[in-house]
């Protein structure tokens, strides 16, 4: 009778240990939930009434992130903004969804306004995961979304035209002559072969912390994450690439476990920043796969951002992670990171601010 006594003061202390402990890791088994990359509240709106709707998470994340291609977020999603170096706007998107591991993406897309759309297309009605350039356009077309249209916008032709006066400085190359001017560009090494000796100045590009190139209106992304009705996960990633790119570059936008990655049985991350160094360590695959071993998101996402700093000390970028359960985090390096949440508990999209 004694031990029994005991046990039921002991089974009530456990539990309300067990709630306490609840409530200090956030949203534990609350969703739906969204989050996105920036304070791009608009597109987490759009999301959020979809799933409120009804709407599966692959399709509530395809609202947002279209949202967010209309309004030209920051001139760097959708058409309209970022233009190459030969003054053209192109598009690249993905959709994954967490349930099955499917991904739909296009790359380098011309022509076609409606990035994340046409990636859900490739991920609907083809077994490919990535389409690429004018292909992808003849794809999205063919499968009933509006096109071909120009995706250049009078402000992306007038940056264009201002940074050809600028003698086509900041830019994408490197080891190449002139340094100084636009091209066409040739190797160092060839010049040198056929010139004999030159100057320093005309020969090496001076040595350039890659965060010039990269800031919050020159490169930037979409990229979101939710958590339907179901607990079922889908992110979506969409962007127009580096303002001033060589023709032809593609980021980590449209590469899964780059730019965003989910899994039904773990969560979610997405990111943003160079998403040339990024790309080539998959942080978003990371971070959910640190996750899956036992690690809370906060700790999940510094892990993966701190793998890119030790190779790259220079590098600007990002990321978030949200767990099955709905506790999200976020970690970055060279600049301060927001992005944005929107779940049940909340009345509006709330801003949460990273710093480095």
């Amino acid at each position: 009778m004694a031990i029994r006594n005991l046990l039921v003061p002991l089974l009530l202390l456990f539990t309300s240990f067990s709630l306490v402990l609840g409530n200090d890791f956030g949203n534990i088994g609350c969703y739906p939930v969204v989050v996105s990359t920036w304070p791009f509240k608009e597109a987490v709106r759009a999301a959020w009434r979809a799933i409120d709707r009804g709407y599966s998470a692959v399709d509530a994340v395809v609202e947002g992130c279209s949202a967010c291609e209309e309004l030209r977020c920051d001139g760097t999603v959708g058409p309209g903004g970022s233009p190459d170096e030969n003054g053209e706007t192109t598009l690249d998107a993905l959709v994954m969804n967490g349930a099955t591991m499917e991904v739909g993406a296009v790359a380098a897309m011309r022509y076609v306004k409606d990035g994340i759309k046409a990636a859900r297309l490739v991920m609907q009605h083809t077994r490919h995961t990535l389409l690429v350039g004018e292909q992808a356009s003849a794809f999205a077309i063919s499968m009933g979304l509006p096109g071909p249209t120009n995706l250049s916008s009078s402000d992306s032709i007038q940056k264009w035209s201002k940074w050809k006066e600028d003698q086509c400085q900041p830019n994408f190359w490197k080891n190449i002559v002139p340094v100084d001017r636009c091209g066409p560009y040739h190797p160092k090494e060839i010049a040198e072969l056929g010139e004999g000796t030159c100057s320093n100045a005309n020969l090496m590009a001076a040595v350039e912390s890659r965060s010039s190139h990269i800031g919050l209106h020159n490169h930037d992304t979409i990229s979101m994450a939710v958590i339907d009705k179901e607990g079922h996960i889908a992110v979506g990633t969409s962007t127009n690439g580096a303002t001033y790119k060589i023709p032809g570059r593609v980021g980590d936008g449209p590469i899964a476990g780059s730019s965003s990655y989910a899994d039904d049985e773990v969560g979610a991350c997405g990111a943003t920043g160079d998403g040339d160094i990024m790309m080539r360590f998959l942080p978003c695959y990371q971070v959910v796969e640190n996750m899956r071993l036992g690690m809370e998101p906060k700790l999940a996402t510094q892990d993966a951002i701190r793998r890119i700093a030790r190779k790259f000390p220079d590098f600007v970028g990002a990321v978030f992670a949200i767990n099955k359960n709905g506790l999200h985090a976020g970690a970055c390096h060279g600049w301060t990171f927001q992005y944005s949440v929107r779940s049940l508990e909340m009345e509006d999209v709330e801003l949460f601010t990273v710093h480095p």
